[in-house]
């Protein structure tokens, strides 16, 4: 009996995780996946931003809005050799965000470099 409980364990162990992709919220096109995503430090929030984009409330920790990945094909505008610029779905033409060579913060206030940054809010996430 033993032997059975520990094959089940075991086969339990080996099931792959469900890896996530990011499609577009408007068109469904696949922009992102799980290994493109490139994770930065959390910031101390509100303290790294100018005092004029501070809120009242500082005790709260930020959580990030965005995800910042690595460059893609996708993005025309990186490959035309823009230095900044927004990211546009390749199906539909909504923004999805935007990159820049010498870097962008995030919500949580870490300064990302090089920033290709996807809006978590023009995003769909799927399991598969």
């Amino acid at each position: 009996m033993q032997t059975v409980a520990t094959s089940i364990s075991d086969s339990a162990e080996h099931v792959p995780k469900p890896q996530a992709i990011y499609r577009c919220k408007k068109c469904r096109r696949l922009v992102a996946s799980e290994e493109n995503i490139v994770p930065h430090e959390q910031g101390k929030g509100e303290q790294c931003f100018k005092r004029k984009k501070r809120s009242e409330m500082e005790n709260e920790p930020a959580e990030c809005s965005s995800l910042f990945v690595e460059s893609m094909k996708w993005m025309q505008s990186v490959q035309e050799g823009f230095v900044g610029e927004k990211l546009q779905c390749m199906g539909c033409k909504a923004r999805l965000g935007s990159f820049n060579w010498a870097g962008l913060q995030c919500s949580c206030g870490a300064w990302v470099t090089p920033a290709f940054q996807l809006h978590k809010s023009r995003l769909d996430k799927c399991f598969i």
